[in-house]
């Protein structure tokens, strides 16, 4: 579990799988960090062994009218959406050719999930930067799975609507969540994640 700035819910959950019968480590770092991300995956791999499947879930929102959009506001946010999901790719990617094929696990060498929004579709007023990260998530995604298809290594994406996180909390305010929620043609993104990270193919 990567947190980067907020340890305790991160620990609290690693505590609750564990608690649970499962094996969970909490691990602090800045995925749009290439040093982190090396140490995240180095302590990962000391910590369970081997990597089976990375979801690539970072993501931030610093959301402004254009013409009032600071570099720094853009950079920030193409620098953890995008490039900190590139970053992880490619640390799991490496990670899973270097292990090879482990035919007890799964008929994949590795798999791969980034998670986007439907914004890499969908334009939005005052998410330029946002919504040009998340297009960006979307051809990252394809170019890879195109990349490494062969070595049979499994990489989709899941693009959600607003999900009920802190995130989108203006969003829930009012009779709000009620009128979005009836744009939402799937309830759960369980229900298109998990297929993604079956041992099956």
């Amino acid at each position: 579990i990567n947190y980067n700035s907020k340890a305790e819910p991160a620990e609290k959950l690693a505590e609750e799988i564990r608690a649970a019968g499962g094996r969970a480590l909490a691990v602090g770092a800045d995925v749009s960090k290439e040093q982190d991300v090396e140490r995240l995956f180095a302590q990962t791999i000391e910590h369970f062994g081997a990597l089976d499947i990375l979801v690539a879930n970072s993501g931030l929102q610093k959301d402004a009218a254009i013409v009032d959009m600071s570099l720094e506001d853009w950079n920030t946010v193409i620098n953890v959406n995008l490039t900190g999901q590139f970053l992880c790719a490619r640390a799991a990617l490496r990670q899973f050719i270097k292990q090879g094929m482990r035919p007890e696990v799964s008929r994949a060498m590795g798999k791969i999930i980034h998670m986007s929004s439907v914004h890499q579709l969908i334009p939005w007023a005052g998410h330029v930067n946002y919504a040009a990260s998340k297009g960006g998530v979307d051809l990252l995604m394809r170019s890879i799975a195109q990349e490494v298809g062969e070595l049979k290594i499994r990489v989709n994406s899941v693009a959600p609507g607003a999900i009920r996180t802190p995130i989108n909390a203006d969003a829930r305010k009012g009779d709000a969540e009620k009128e979005m929620l009836k744009l939402l043609p799937m309830p759960r993104i369980t229900c298109t994640a998990l297929p993604c990270t079956s041992m099956a193919g």
